[in-house]
């Protein structure tokens, strides 16, 4: 079976808008919630979110490629050109139909859906739209526009799994090249879903934190006093490319996708299944897709949202995996980042590369008093940052329907 490595990675998120700025910020701790900018949030019941800051996107990209894209897409664009200059393939030494795009978002162009219906309420009852609406709404077009501007003529499409969805498109990406069907794939999720709509929709489920007079301590993983996530946006992207091929033409290699596993819980539209049976067969099976034993992990990237069930269900079923490895740490960085749904697993993997590059496990902020509910065994670095040799990492992605997405990294 052909191996498969990662040789660029790009993002954009509320930690940070490059690779450099992005792991330091995750590596320090520091949280990025704040009140929200983007609308008046006062008469919500979440008031904060963590936004993207400092993002121009026209020193990036030309006037009609952000006229022609939502800002999901305006932060793939943007997190892709980040990757592939990263990667340095050369276009011309590669067949165009070796490189391809598998890219998701949970949301895809929802600012522009509601920005338009906004308008054609507002009016007279015209039809007036933008002939941009359609192109600019749909979830595929993030993959599609960096297909167009790079001239990438493989596999192109995307995913969507809630938010599972970067770590679906990263496990489709490392089977199409396992299978000989491309060379490389640009991979990864993007989401922008800070807007009235997301956020109303979102405190309407009861899923987000309204610790409103804290906003940089809301995200509290695994904590005895999490009230639910905190919203974040952004884009990651990894350049995954055939292990020979990367070798062949000198390419820096940051880690191996060692295996990926989906399974689903069937049991509920939005919550985890308490016991946790999907995620541990997944992981299991994630594990088994790599052929690594479960003494080989030094690091799980947790899912964890801050939300109440979501986190001590997945609390279960990592102990349920890895309850005999003494030799393994869990962090969850949405407690820095907010949750970027469909982008999530994106960073997140980034995360766990950086993690095992830098032999650097992150931590979880914010938590204080752990869940007396949460396994005893299970050790999540909180406060600070530790040092432990990280030859393998896993990350787990959970989404809204049942899906579970999981991903391992491996040193090379």
């Amino acid at each position: 079976m052909k191996r498969v490595v990662i040789t660029g990675m790009g993002v954009i998120s509320p930690a940070g808008n490059d690779i450099n700025s992005f792991w330091t910020n995750i590596v320090n701790g520091r949280s990025n919630a704040a009140s929200i900018t983007r609308f008046n949030a006062a008469n919500f019941k979440t008031h904060f979110a963590a936004e993207v800051k400092d993002f121009n996107p026209a020193a990036l990209l030309d006037r009609n490629e952000i006229k022609r894209s939502d800002l999901y897409t305006q932060y793939a664009l943007a997190a892709a050109k980040q990757a592939v200059e990263d990667s340095g393939f050369d276009m011309h030494q590669v067949d165009p139909f070796d490189v391809g795009v598998i890219l998701g978002s949970a949301q895809g162009g929802f600012e522009t859906f509601e920005h338009q219906l906004k308008e054609y309420y507002a009016g007279d009852g015209t039809p007036h739209f933008n002939p941009f609406f359609i192109p600019k709404a749909l979830v595929n077009m993030a993959s599609g526009l960096i297909s167009i501007k790079y001239g990438f003529m493989g596999i192109n499409f995307s995913t969507a799994s809630a938010c599972a969805t970067a770590n679906t498109s990263i496990m489709d990406a490392l089977n199409y090249i396992r299978w000989g069907k491309a060379k490389i794939i640009v991979t990864g999720g993007a989401d922008a879903p800070i807007s009235e709509g997301s956020i109303g929709g979102y405190n309407a489920l009861k899923a987000l934190s309204t610790r409103n007079d804290s906003p940089e301590a809301a995200s509290r993983p695994f904590d005895v006093e999490r009230d639910g996530f905190v919203m974040g946006e952004g884009a990651g992207v990894l350049v995954l490319e055939e292990y020979e091929h990367a070798k062949a033409r000198g390419a820096k290699i940051y880690a191996e996708v060692a295996g990926a596993a989906m399974t689903s819980d069937a049991y509920h539209i939005t919550a985890t299944h308490p016991e946790g049976k999907g995620a541990i067969r997944g992981m299991k099976l994630a594990l088994e897709d790599g052929g690594i034993n479960i003494d080989e992990v030094n690091y799980v990237n947790a899912h964890a949202t801050s939300t109440p069930v979501g986190d001590l269900s997945e609390a279960r079923a990592i102990n349920a995996v890895f309850g005999g490895n003494a030799n393994f740490a869990v962090s969850a960085t949405k407690s820095m980042t907010g949750h970027l749904l469909g982008a999530a697993g994106a960073i997140e993997a980034i995360i766990s590369v950086k993690a095992i590059q830098d032999n650097i496990i992150p931590p979880t902020i914010n938590t204080t008093t752990i869940d007396p509910e949460v396994p005893a065994g299970l050790h999540i670095v909180t406060k600070e940052a530790i040092n432990k040799q990280v030859n393998v990492a896993l990350s787990n992605t959970f989404g809204f329907g049942g899906h579970n997405g999981i991903a391992v990294f491996r040193k090379v």
